[in-house]
Parts: structure tokens; sequence; C-alpha cells
């Protein structure tokens, strides 16, 4: 699965347009005064002005030959989260995978990660913007983990990924997924104190060659629908 499109919502409008312009040095384009839209790697992400505080958690998929440039890259131009002991990076042994975090310019968590198990290290390891592959996750806090499982299974085709039913779950493939934590249980983003919350995205996503789009509001609010084939 690749997320291809992501909005995502905002009440600090500008200060997203500065992060993404200036300190991430990504091309970002107005689009009139209430949005901005900016391209990374596969997914192009908007962000559109509203008048509620939104908090999300989002990862970008970095090639697997460049975390140490990239953490190297990520820490000249925003403050990287510390773990424990400063500490400021995290292996997932069951993913494989290794990340490192820090916050946006509107207070979300961003995430980068790496993971080893997909052949995305191709040339050099030296790390820019440009190397950024595209958005990896979103997170989308539910509590019933199964039944959200089986209504993107049905609507998608999709799968779930790694996790269980009951803390946290996720659902994708290792290129592109949704979180789902059970926010009643699991109540912050690790490694933050971030309340884990339902906020409102769209989303689309490609999965075998077919575009599906997602609107998330709530649980009770999941509006998915088909939109197309490469063959379309």
């Amino acid at each position: 699965m690749k997320i291809v499109k992501l909005y995502l919502y905002t009440h600090q409008l500008e200060s997203q347009f500065q992060f993404f312009n200036t300190n991430l040095e990504l091309s970002c384009e107005w689009q009139g005064k209430e949005s901005f839209v900016t391209q990374i790697g596969w997914t192009q992400l908007i962000f559109t002005s509203s008048s509620q505080s939104n908090l999300y958690h989002y990862c970008f998929l970095i090639p697997s030959n460049t975390f140490k440039e990239a953490l190297k890259w990520f820490t000249q131009r925003v403050a990287i989260l510390c773990i424990e002991e400063r500490r400021h990076t995290q292996f997932f042994e069951s993913w494989n995978a290794e990340s490192f975090y820090f916050y946006d310019g509107g207070g979300n968590l961003a995430e980068c990660i790496v993971h080893y198990n997909i052949d995305t290290g191709l040339g050099s390891s030296n790390f820019d913007q440009t190397k950024l592959l595209g958005i990896n996750e979103i997170g989308m806090p539910v509590l019933d983990i199964p039944g959200s499982h089986k209504q993107l299974e049905l609507a998608f085709g999709s799968k779930p990924w790694k996790g269980d039913l009951s803390y946290f779950g996720t659902h994708g493939s290792e290129e592109g997924r949704f979180l789902l934590p059970n926010y009643n249980k699991k109540t912050v983003w690790f490694p933050t104190q971030v309340s884990i919350e339902p906020t409102p995205f769209d989303t689309e996503v490609e999965i075998n060659s077919v575009t599906y789009r997602l609107c998330f509001d709530s649980e009770e609010n999941i509006i998915t629908e088909r939109i197309s084939t490469l063959k379309d």
C-alpha cells in the first residue's frame, strides 16, 4: 500500500507552511489562502486551515542506507525528540525498522523510519529532502481494531500488518499503513505525552494498481470509495 495523497487540517497554517518550505526545504504551493500542498516522494501532502486543533501522528519513509545521514540532516533543521537517556533513535525488532521523531510546525508528531526488509537503499547514502520516499504512516485511532481491519479489508482488499487486536494494530504494508491504536488503552503516541484522539483526515491510497479514497472523521464515520485503476 502507498499513501499517495494525505489531507490534514491545522489551525497553524502559516507555521506549517514555513516548516515544510523553510526547515525541510520542500517546495510548497499555496492553494488560495486556506491550504497549501507539497510533494514528499510519492505522497502529495495537503494542509488545510481549520479552527480546530487537530494533532496527528504521521511518518516519512527514508531509504534504508541513509538513516545516519538523515538523522544528521534533520538534526540541523528540527529538534529531534529524546527517547531516553540521550537516545534519539528507536529500533523496532519485530518490524526490523528504525526511527527518530520530531514535531512539525503545527505540533504534530512526525517520524522518519527505515524498513530494513525492503530494498530502498539504492545509490548514495547522502541525504537531503529529495530522498524522502513518501509518507509511510498515518494514525487512525479507533476502539474496535478487529472491526476496523475488516472494514478496510472489505473496502480496499488490504490486509492487517503488525500489532495486535486489542491495544495497537497496523493495516497495510511496510510501504504504507494505517496505525490503529485503541485510544482507550494506548493513550499517548510513543515517545511523547501527545494524547491519542480521533482526528479527521482524508487520504488516497494505491493498492495493487487501484486507487482508493478514505475519509476519516471518527470510528463511526469512515467513508471509503474506489477512485480508479492505472488503466482508467
